[in-house]
C-alpha cells in the first residue's frame, strides 16, 4: 500500500509504490495528502501507513484524553493523534498528548517544544516501536514526559526525561512510576490517576 496519492485526477487517496520507495519525504509533505488518505507517520523520510487502531485502544485513548482535559492546568491543553515534527525527516501522532495552551488551534502539526507529554497505547502490532523506538526518539526531541500504556491488563509506565544520556548524547528518559491501579506524579503537574478511570 501506498501512502502517496497518484497524480492523476481526481485528486484522491490511490496506491503508488514508486513513491512509496522514496526516502527523502520531509515533515511538511505528509500535510499534503489528500482528505481521504490513511493516517501516516513519517521515519527518516519514509512514509509509514499507521495500523488501525482497535476499539480498546480508542477507549484508552479517549478516557485519557478527557481526563488530562479535565484535570491540565489551564497552560496546557490535551488532544489526540496530531502530528509532532521530531526532525526534517520525522513526523509522530503520539496517541495523546499535552500541548502548551498557546499553540493555535489551526496548527495540524506540532514541533517538540510546544509539546509537554506524549502517550502511546501499545498494540500488538506497534510494540516495539511503542516500547523502544519512539520513546528514543520523543526524548531526543526534547519532549519532557512520556507515558507508555500496556493493554491486557492496562498498566501505566510514566516516564521523565532524567540526567542518563545517550550515546549521541541525547537525553534518555526515566521511569518515575508505573502501576495497574493509580498513578501519582508532582509533574508535569499534580496528577493522581485511578487507571480505572480510563479503562471503563
Amino acid at each position: 500500500m501506498s501512502a502517496w496519492p497518484n497524480p492523476t485526477p481526481p485528486d484522491r487517496w490511490r496506491p503508488y509504490p514508486f513513491r512509496q520507495q522514496r526516502t527523502d519525504y520531509q515533515v511538511a509533505d505528509p500535510q499534503n495528502l489528500p482528505d481521504d488518505s490513511p493516517r501516516v507517520e513519517l521515519v527518516d523520510g519514509v512514509l509509514q501507513v499507521m495500523p488501525l487502531p482497535t476499539l480498546g485502544h480508542q477507549d484508552i485513548s479517549g478516557l485519557l484524553w478527557m481526563w488530562l482535559r479535565c484535570h491540565a492546568p489551564a497552560d496546557v491543553r490535551a488532544t489526540q493523534s496530531v502530528a509532532v515534527g521530531l526532525s526534517h525527516h520525522t513526523s509522530r501522532r503520539p496517541d495523546v498528548l499535552l500541548c502548551r495552551a498557546d499553540v493555535p488551534s489551526d496548527r495540524s502539526s506540532l514541533r517538540p517544544e510546544d509539546v509537554v507529554l506524549a502517550v502511546e497505547i501499545v498494540s500488538p502490532g506497534t510494540r516495539r516501536v511503542d516500547r523502544f523506538v519512539k520513546p528514543g526518539e520523543y526524548a531526543a526531541a526534547g519532549i519532557p514526559f512520556y507515558w507508555r500504556i500496556e493493554q491486557d491488563p492496562v498498566h501505566v509506565y510514566a516516564y521523565r526525561a532524567g540526567d542518563r544520556v545517550g550515546p549521541s548524547g541525547e537525553r534518555l528518559y526515566e521511569l518515575v512510576a508505573d502501576s495497574a491501579d493509580v498513578i501519582e506524579l508532582t509533574e508535569p503537574f499534580e496528577i493522581k490517576l485511578l487507571v480505572a478511570e480510563i479503562t471503563s
